[in-house]
Parts: structure tokens; C-alpha cells; sequence
């Protein structure tokens, strides 16, 4: 009889059936979004580069994510893109498996090579699941038209290998999930110290400060060691110039809030106002793989006040 009644009846059963598949499949939607915005306005800080900054330093709210950032470098400039769903000027016509391929693996829609500072390497070890959330997120933001120049480089840009089939460590090993945190936020690109050629040091001072970024009209100048220049802190574990003697409260009151453990404000780019975003777990794991990084001494320069750094 229910069988009967499950044939006679199928035209209806297809409709209960759907309306039971549409709502679990928004609903997946709307947390894969979710997680992607997590991860934007999180670990990853997309909008710190790809958000232009006011005369104060704080980015933009009319702009935020629609690129435009302006990034002058040894080997040339670079302009962050404009990553809303603008058809003309974003993304808006990209698919998300294009998304994806531009962050992890440095190759545009159109085929194009993105070159830095966009993290390509670090995002290249981002999981699956966690792309397909932030590609899933670019996709939803409204679009903002917004013409951003194209960048000019000097070097020979290179893609990186495919990425597809990663899954993230899981969260009960922590110091592997704080690791793979860590390549989302690409901490050592901007923490380790500058070779000869301006690019970082990672065989010999990881982690170890002194890159510097200086201010300029819509961006930063980076690896110019003006007066005004920013340099990046040392958060290797030594005791004297590193975090070694921080406690981890103070690691994550200057990774959440931007303050030292001497209470000094840090400074841009360090994008505190994304990694206040944190949940508690991702930011114990996060702390949990700074306590790995091994002691190099290098004794970086304070900075000056936040105000110095203003127009």
C-alpha cells in the first residue's frame, strides 16, 4: 500500500522531496559563505590589501575589497584587484573554480599571472573546502565599480603547481592547524627578514622582522627603509629581540589588538582589525605554531607612533 501510494502519488512526493533538497541545499550555501567571510575577514585579511586606506590608514568602507591598493616594490608595482562581483571592473564574471585557481595557483580568468605580494604561495597549501568557501564568499559581495591599473613587474612571474585535492590538518593537532592558519595569513611573508635581494630571508631569519613598508599615497612602498618606513616585528621564540618571553595572553593581545607587550600600539599593515575576527580555537593554535618558530636574534628597530605614519 505505501508502495502503491509512493507511485500514484510520485508527482507529489517529487514535490515534498524538493522542497526538503532546496532548504538544506541554501542552507549549505549559506554556511559555505559564512565560512568564507570567516576566513576573508579573518585569517586570510583579504580586505587589508585588497581595500584601499583613507588618509587615517583605515580602509576605506565604500571600497572595501574593490581593490586599488597600491604596492611599490623592487621589481615593480603592483595594484591589489578589485574582487567584487562588479562585471566589469571585478570578478563578477569569474567562477569560483577561476577564483580559486587565481589565489592558490596565481593564474587569472583570463590567464593572466598574479605576482606579489598576493600570497600565492602561501594560499597554494589552502584547503578545499576552505577556498571553496572564500570564492563562495567573493561571489556574494555587492558589486562596487572601481578601475584598478594594471601591475607592472620587472621579473618573470611563475605559477604555482595544483592545488586541488588539499584538506586542512585537523584541529586536534594544533601546532599543524596553527601552521596551516598561518599560510593562510601569510605571517612569515611579511615577518621574515630581507635578503640582499629584498625578498625574504626564509633559510636564515624566518619569522625574524625588518621588513619594511612604507607609507605612500594609497599604498605602501615596500622594502624602503625611509624615515617613515614600518618594520615588521621579530615574533621568532627569542627571548630578547623575539616573543620568547611574551605570554601567550600578550601574543594574542598584539595579534587581536595591535598592542605590544610593553602596551605600544603596533602599526598597519599588521592587520589586527581582521585577526580580531579570530575564533578562540584558531587563535590557540595559531599562538601554539608561533611557540615552534626556533630563536633568531635580530634586534629590529622600534617603530614610531601610529600618528608619524600619517599624511
Amino acid at each position: 500500500m505505501i508502495r502503491y501510494s509512493f507511485f500514484a502519488l510520485g508527482g507529489v512526493a517529487a514535490v515534498v522531496v524538493g522542497a526538503m533538497v532546496l532548504p538544506a541545499s541554501a542552507q549549505d550555501q549559506q554556511a559555505l559563505v559564512a565560512r568564507g567571510a570567516y576566513l576573508a575577514n579573518g585569517i586570510a585579511a583579504c580586505g587589508n590589501c585588497h581595500t584601499e586606506s583613507g588618509p587615517d590608514l583605515k580602509p576605506k568602507a565604500d571600497l572595501a575589497f574593490a581593490g586599488g591598493k597600491k604596492f611599490e616594490l623592487p621589481f615593480g608595482t603592483a595594484f591589489a584587484k578589485n574582487l567584487t562581483s562588479d562585471t566589469d571592473t571585478g570578478i563578477g564574471a569569474w567562477t569560483e573554480a577561476q577564483i580559486i585557481r587565481a589565489f592558490r595557483e596565481g593564474v587569472t580568468r583570463e590567464g593572466a599571472t598574479l605576482g606579489p605580494p598576493m600570497p600565492v604561495p602561501f594560499f597554494n597549501k589552502m584547503s578545499d573546502d576552505d577556498a571553496a568557501a572564500i570564492a563562495a564568499y567573493l561571489k556574494s559581495l555587492k558589486p562596487i565599480r572601481h578601475e584598478v591599473p594594471d601591475s607592472k613587474y620587472k621579473i618573470e612571474l611563475k605559477i604555482m603547481p595544483p592545488a586541488a585535492g588539499r584538506a586542512a590538518p585537523p584541529k586536534t593537532d594544533k601546532v599543524a592547524y596553527g601552521a596551516y592558519l598561518a599560510n593562510l595569513a601569510h605571517c612569515i611573508e611579511c615577518h621574515t627578514t630581507p635578503g640582499p635581494t629584498g625578498a625574504p630571508d626564509f633559510a636564515n631569519h624566518l619569522a625574524a622582522g625588518g621588513r619594511a613598508f612604507d607609507l605612500i599615497p594609497g599604498g605602501y612602498r615596500v622594502f624602503d627603509p625611509s624615515a617613515k618606513a614600518v618594520l615588521s616585528r621579530n615574533i621568532t621564540s627569542d627571548p630578547e629581540t623575539g616573543i620568547g618571553a611574551w605570554s601567550d595572553d600578550e601574543v594574542k593581545r598584539a595579534i587581536t589588538q595591535g598592542i605590544n607587550k610593553s602596551g605600544k600600539q603596533l602599526v598597519p599593515p599588521m592587520p589586527y582589525p581582521f585577526f580580531k575576527n579570530l575564533s578562540a580555537e584558531d587563535l590557540d593554535a595559531l599562538v601554539a605554531w608561533v611557540r615552534t618558530l626556533p630563536p633568531v636574534k635580530n634586534d629590529v628597530p622600534p617603530n614610531a607612533p601610529l600618528q608619524a605614519y600619517l599624511p
